[in-house]
This record gives structure tokens, C-alpha cells and sequence, in this order.
């Protein structure tokens, strides 16, 4: 990679150790503007345990971690989320008996500018920056086609619908850098084909950058510009989708060693 070229993310020399056991070791990884990035690996190869460590779920035994060149050393999750990083999770976490807007509007408190005060009474400020946000929400949900159901119950929705609202809720918070953690579970064909294109347009249109762990090998082959293949909390391969895809290593980690005749 380029030495010159601007990062988004960096990770270098990262790992983590529970009770003696390396989770993650020695991970290193460049994620440059506007990039789709690839994190794959069999079950248990420490890609959840990655994600954590972005986010500050966990604090890295080892190594470092720069968000747009800022050392994340010492940063909360809540403090990660004013720098630029935004999450989804495997298991959806929605707020249930909010509305799909309400559930929007949630992730762009910190933007909000009306003091405890102004809330509490219903001071002008407050009823202006609520009216902005919903406004924002719906532009938002516009992306996925589901501004209609705004007003819905988030616990009414199919699995697919909230999988797109778990999405758009992190891209209310401004993120520069959005991770997918298994965006196509539970998927069908047809919502996993429109989910690969709406990655593309989350892009395009927001600018950002896109880190996605995905068992779906043909949505990250399709999307990705570049993956990097875990095993055991070590880093197996790093490449284009192409170079992924006939690599020896990472096809003997998926399907195991063929026996010789």
C-alpha cells in the first residue's frame, strides 16, 4: 500500500489476551477512504473479538489502533462515536417500542443542541432541532426505501427491514468509518443482492469508509476491494477478492487439508 495515502483506519501489532490465550494476535490492517473492507474467517477466528476492539468493547493488550490518524489510546465507546466509528452488531439491537424514526433520531442525541432545560419544558430550540432530526431520519430511511414506515413500531418490521434500520441508526451518528458485523445474516438471495448494492451506495453518497464481517462469500467477494482472512486470531491472508479466492492458506482454513491419494 501506498505510505502516502490517507487512512481511515489503522491497526497495527494488535491483539488481546484472555487468561492467557491470545483472542487476537498481531493483527495489522490499512483501511484507506471510500474503501469496502473485507474481515473473514471460519467461526471462532477472533472477528467479533476485532470489532470489539475498535469499538472499545475491549482494550487492546497489545498494539495500536489510529481513527483518521488519531491514536485511540485511552478513548470510551461513547467518545469512539464522536471520532467517526459507528457499528451493527450480529444480533440486532433495536429500540423495540420505538417508532423506525424514533429509533433514527436516538443515534443523533449527541448532535443535538438544546440544553436539558429547553427538553424538559419544551422551550422553541427544542421542538426546532427534534423537527430537524426527524427530517434528517427520513432522508436517511429514504435510502433504503423504508421512509413509509417511520412511523411503525420497530418491532413490527421483518428481519430484513431491521437489519437495514440497525444500519441507517449508525449512519445517523456521521460516522467516517462504519462496521458491518454480519450485515446478510438471515438474508435471502434477494435482500443480500440489495444489500450489497445499498453497501455500494452507503459509499458513494456518504463518503465513507465500510469494514464488514460477512460469512455470505459471494455479497464480499462482490463488494469488498480488499479482505483480510483470519484464523485463530491470526492474520492468514490479506488481498484482493481475486488473490482471496485462490489462496491455498485460506481455502485449506475454510474446508480443511485434502487427504492425498
Amino acid at each position: 500500500m501506498d505510505d502516502n495515502k490517507k487512512y481511515v483506519l489503522e491497526c497495527e501489532n494488535l491483539g488481546i489476551v484472555f487468561g492467557g490465550l491470545a483472542a487476537v494476535n498481531d493483527f495489522n490492517v490499512k483501511i484507506g477512504e471510500k474503501q469496502v473492507y473485507g474481515l473473514i474467517g471460519p467461526n471462532g477466528a477472533g472477528k467479533t473479538t476485532v470489532f470489539n476492539l475498535l469499538t472499545k468493547v475491549y482494550e487492546p493488550t497489545s498494539g495500536s489502533i489510529k481513527l483518521n490518524g488519531v491514536d485511540t489510546k485511552g478513548q470510551t465507546t461513547v467518545s469512539l462515536s464522536k471520532m467517526g466509528i459507528a457499528r451493527t452488531f450480529q444480533n440486532i439491537r433495536l429500540f423495540s417500542n420505538l417508532t423506525v424514526a424514533e429509533n433514527v433520531m436516538v443515534a443523533m442525541n449527541q448532535n443535538m443542541k438544546y440544553s436539558l432545560f429547553e427538553s424538559t419544558f419544551r422551550l422553541p430550540r427544542y421542538w426546532k432541532e427534534e423537527k430537524a432530526a426527524r427530517a434528517k431520519a427520513l432522508e436517511l430511511l429514504s435510502i433504503f426505501d423504508m421512509q413509509d414506515f417511520a412511523d411503525v413500531k420497530a418491532s413490527s418490521l421483518p428481519y430484513g427491514a431491521q437489519r437495514r434500520l440497525e444500519i441507517t441508526r449508525a449512519l445517523a451518528t456521521n460516522p467516517s468509518l462504519l462496521l458491518l458485523d454480519e450485515p446478510a445474516a438471515g438474508m435471502n438471495p434477494a435482500e443480500t443482492a440489495e444489500l450489497m448494492h445499498n453497501i455500494g451506495k452507503i459509499r458513494d453518497e456518504f463518503g465513507i469508509s465500510i469494514l464488514l464481517i460477512e460469512h455470505d462469500m459471494s455479497l464480499v467477494m462482490g463488494i469488498c476491494d480488499e479482505i483480510t482472512v483470519l484464523n485463530f486470531g491470526m492474520v492468514i491472508a490479506q488481498g484482493t477478492p481475486a488473490e482471496i479466492q485462490s489462496n491455498p492458506v485460506v481455502i485449506e482454513a475454510y474446508l480443511g487439508k485434502q487427504k492425498e491419494d
